[in-house]
Order: structure tokens, then sequence, then C-alpha cells
């Protein structure tokens, strides 16, 4: 991916323009392990650019957590607060049953008999591919981190590996599943009424609204597929950012 898109913190207080460090052979990798569809590059920048805002949103947040102690060197317990302090982030929920950092902050899951389910039986027997995967992230997430300014213990880049690793692996599936589908399907909207009134008008910007039905190639995943996962998988500001990103990198993606 070589567009530029500028990246805002929650604060306002930094835009920092930069080039996603997932590049296109690894987001392929990705999209080849949960789709046999013909990624297009428009795809490809989409989806890295929305991971580099996801993993940065996060990873901003661990660094403000670290500087309220002193500290430029983050580490797990930083991930931890960032998380809490901002729901938006929550997307690696997958990655939490597989990283020590989480263990004990889970909470207890209950069989129909009311036994407590293992951390063992909730993981599976199969290990997801995101899970699996995400030794490929390493040396992005170090790029990352090194375009922040900041340095991080091995713990918590191995955290943000997985959490970017199961987040773009949700994404691809999505966009893959928005291709089969023919649009996004699955998700509908609720609407407020007050009785004995006339139901209000659809909310025609409401952006699943405008991804529920597809145009393109029936076996390419494309540029406004990825959008549409986005749109589902994020929400607040950090899914504004995350589409805004991805339709410059859209519009700065190369021909190919």
């Amino acid at each position: 991916m070589t567009n530029y898109s500028a990246h805002t913190e929650p604060s306002g207080s930094r835009t920092t323009p930069a080039v996603s460090p997932f590049r296109p052979p690894l987001v392929r990798a990705v999209f080849r392990d949960v789709t046999s569809l013909h990624v297009s590059q428009s795809a490809v920048s989409a989806a890295s650019s929305v991971t580099w805002t996801v993993v940065t949103q996060i990873v901003d947040g661990a660094q403000r957590a670290a500087g309220e102690e002193g500290r430029r060197k983050l580490l797990p317990r930083d991930l931890i607060s960032a998380i809490d302090r901002n729901v938006e982030v929550e997307v690696g929920t997958e990655w939490y049953l597989h990283s020590p950092t989480f263990h004990g902050m889970m909470g207890e899951l209950r069989d129909s008999e009311g036994a407590v389910v293992s951390l063992r039986e909730r993981r599976g027997a199969r290990i997801p591919s995101g899970v699996a995967g995400a030794h490929r992230f390493h040396g992005s997430v170090r790029k990352l981190l090194r375009s922040r300014g900041v340095t991080a213990a091995p713990a918590m880049v191995r955290d943000v590996d997985g959490i970017a690793s199961v987040f773009l692996t949700r994404l691809a599936r999505d966009a893959a599943m928005v291709v089969r589908e023919g649009g996004v399907k699955r998700y509908g909207t609720v609407t407020l009424a007050v009785p004995g009134e006339a139901d209000p008008a659809p909310l025609l910007k409401d952006p699943l609204l405008a991804a529920s039905t597809r145009r393109g190639a029936r076996r390419t995943v494309g540029g406004d597929d990825v959008l549409a996962a986005a749109t589902m998988q994020l929400f607040g500001e950090l899914r504004r950012q995350a589409l805004a990103g991805a339709r410059d990198a859209i519009r700065n993606a190369p021909a190919v």
C-alpha cells in the first residue's frame, strides 16, 4: 500500500501521516485463509488501512496509559487500560482466550447444567486462523510502534500481534460474506417510534442501509465490500475514522 492518510487521535491533539505497515502480501495471505474469492487491490488497500486505524488507536490508548505513569515502554496492563477506557477498540475477543494477559478477565461461562466451562473448553479443539497466524503480524506491529515513538514489552507486542490478526481475519471473512450474500443481509436497524404517530422515514445515511445492496463482480472482493465489513465490525468515532481512511486508500490504490 502506497497511499498516505491522516489519522487523528480522539483528543485531536495529533495528526500523523503514515504508511500502513500492514503490507499487501500479509493482507492477501489473511484473505486466502478465509476465502477462495479473488481479492482486488482496492480491497487489500482498504483492509490494510482499516486495520492500521484500529491498531493505532489501541496503541495510542496504551501509550496514554503508560504516560500517566511516566513510562515510554508499553506493558500489557497498558493494553488492558486502553481497552477498558475505550469500548470502541474492543475488537480482539477471539485473541483474549489465548493470551495470558487476559486470563482471569473473561468472566465465568457455565453450561446448561450450571457447571463452569473451562478455558480449554471455551477455546475449542481448533485454533482459529487469526490466532494461529498472529506471528505474521510481528514485523508490522513493531513498525507501527516505532512510528508512534514507543517501545513495548514482548508480551505487549505479542498481544497487539494477536489482536491485529484476529481483527483483520474477521474483517476479511465479513467482506467475503458481503460478496457471497450480495450485500449486508444479517444486520438490521432499530428505529424509535411513538405510538399513534407515523413511522419515521428510514435513515438513508445509515452505513448499513447503504451497504445492503451490493454492486460489483460476484467472485471478487472489492474495496466497498471491505467498507461494508468495517461498518459491521466497528462503531462510533473509530468507525468514522476507519471508513474515512479506507476510502482514501481505495482512491489511491494502484490500478492492477
